[in-house]
């Protein structure tokens, strides 16, 4: 798997879990879903993204999204 099929993945999940964290626990997890979406937007312009950094630093490699 990619570099950029999971950073996707995870990003998703991400918002999925603390979506469900804010319907059920709190809605201040409706914040952690803003960082996600920021950090993503902000990915897309600077090309930069931590976790893409860890995992090249893991080992994985980059490859087509899709």
């Amino acid at each position: 798997m990619s570099i950029e099929r999971i950073v996707f993945a995870v990003a998703g999940a991400f918002i999925v879990i603390s979506i469900l964290l804010a319907v059920y626990v709190n809605l201040n997890w409706l914040w952690f879903t803003a960082f996600v979406g920021a950090n993503l937007f902000q990915s897309a312009f600077t090309g930069f993204c931590p976790l893409a950094l860890i995992l090249k630093k893991l080992g994985k490699t980059s490859g087509t999204a899709f």
